[in-house]
């Protein structure tokens, strides 16, 4: 099989330029990252399926010379959730634009907290508030349980 190595390397670089800007912290870079690596991973399944063909009508042509139905099928489908996808991120986008003025993804601030215990080795207080709480439950069922008998 001859592929052509102009669009492999148009592919790579599309998949590498999407996952560079997925990793930004913009939802707009990340959308754009996300249709360039999807637009990359496509070409890479047309160029995995083989030279053109004929139609892949049974009957009308030798098997030989048929395109595979399978990645033009992958593709539709790949571009289809695409679309969903963008629709999503679009509407993200805007409503972060409207709510902070700016479309970046802000830190979760219970994750800067665990991260900052972690950091110092610390025991969280909500964890040793759930142990009192689940202590607590427990003497009130057995005490239920020692009045029912």
């Amino acid at each position: 099989m001859n592929a052509n190595l102009t669009l492999i390397l148009v592919a790579s670089t599309l998949i590498g330029c999407g996952v560079y800007l997925i990793l930004e912290r913009s939802l707009s870079r990340v959308l754009i990252g996300l249709l360039m690596m999807g637009n990359g991973v496509n070409l890479l399944f047309m160029v995995a399926a083989g030279p053109a063909g004929k139609p892949p009508i049974i009957g009308s042509v030798p098997t030989e010379d048929m395109a595979d139905p399978l990645p033009q099928a992958l593709v539709l489908t790949a571009i289809v959730i695409a679309l969903g996808t963008t629709a999503f991120l679009l509407a993200m986008a805007h409503r972060s634009w409207q709510l902070n003025g700016n479309d970046d993804v802000q830190d979760d601030v219970e994750d800067a907290m665990i991260r900052r215990l972690a950091a110092t080795d610390d025991v969280s207080d909500s964890h040793e508030l759930s142990e009192s709480v689940v202590a607590d439950v427990a003497e009130e069922v057995y005490e239920e349980e020692g009045s029912s008998s």
